[in-house]
Formats: C-alpha cells, structure tokens, sequence
C-alpha cells in the first residue's frame, strides 16, 4: 500500500493507518520538536500532543498544498515554539539546578566530597558582591547574559567578563 492510501485511510479516521503514518514519522517529529524545546522529556509529550492534533483535524490536511509530512512538520514547528513561548516553560528554565555551573566540578560525586570537605563558603571566599549576584542570576536564575546585563544596568561584554572571572576565581578556590 501505498503513502496516499495510508493518508486517505488516516482521513477517513482508520487506525491502522494511523498507527502506520505514526510509525514512519513520531521519531522525525519528536527530533524536530526537540531541536526548539531542548528537553527531550516534553519532546516526546509535545509529539503526542501533536499526533492527537492532526487525528482531530486529519479532514485539514490539503495534499495540493504540500507534502503530508510537511503539514505534520509545521503543526510541531508551532507547537514547539508555543511551549518555549510558554510562562511554564520560562518559568522552568529560570529555575536551573545547581548543576548549571559547567565545568566547576566535573560529576555530582566531585560535588559532594568538595562542598563537604572546603565548604561552599569557602568556594566563594574572596568573590566580590557583583560576582555572587551575577552567579545567582546566570546559573540559578537562568537569566542569560543580555537579561542579566538589562537587569544590572551593565554592558553585555562587561557581564561575560566579570563571569569568567568569577569562575576562575571559584577554580583557584577549590584547589
């Protein structure tokens, strides 16, 4: 059988088809979806969500206007980009774990053993006040540098600056 048959089938709202046309394409979608939202957890919900979508709206699809994958690909194009656009998904990314510090410590374990042996205070001896706010606003905010430079009322290229040499300075604090 053919993909124009499988489509027309979906259409006229045979699950087979359905199972068929999701088999050739979730793996595709669910990449494209990621690529935008990141996070390959809401990926895979976004996808369900929009496999739902084009069940429900199958009697849309319009071959004289392009491809069906195509059609499929622009509907999670949309729902991706509405997830990001989302205030949960804002909301989720401001809230970073701890483990955002790339590269300060290499695992979890390292994390551990050194928050207990030197102390978080320790790690952050020395740091003037500016760098501890800007820690506190990149990695546990999620704020990136242009909202964190906004926020300061500093220049962009002051901010990433000023990071790097916090971190270098947590670094000579941890050896």
């Amino acid at each position: 059988m053919n993909l124009d048959n499988h489509i027309e089938k979906f259409q006229k709202k045979d699950i087979g088809a359905f199972e068929t046309l999701y088999n050739m394409y979730a793996e595709n979608i669910c990449g494209a979806i990621n690529v935008i939202v990141k996070d390959s957890e809401r990926s895979q919900e976004i996808c369900q969500d929009v496999f739902v979508k084009i069940w429900e709206k199958s009697d849309q699809y319009d071959p004289s206007k392009g491809r069906f994958f195509t059609w499929i690909l622009n509907i999670a194009r949309n729902a991706a980009i509405d997830e990001v656009r989302s205030k949960t998904y804002k909301n989720q990314k401001k809230n970073l774990p701890v483990h955002s510090l790339v590269d300060i410590f290499e695992n979890s374990e390292d994390l551990n053993s050194k928050m207990d042996t030197i102390g978080l205070q320790t790690l952050l001896k020395g740091l003037k006040e500016k760098c501890i706010l800007l820690i506190d606003l990149l990695y546990f905010k999620g704020y990136t540098q242009k909202e964190a430079a906004k926020e300061l009322d500093t220049p962009v290229g002051t901010v990433k600056t000023r990071i790097r040499s916090c971190i270098s300075k947590i670094r000579k604090n941890m050896a």
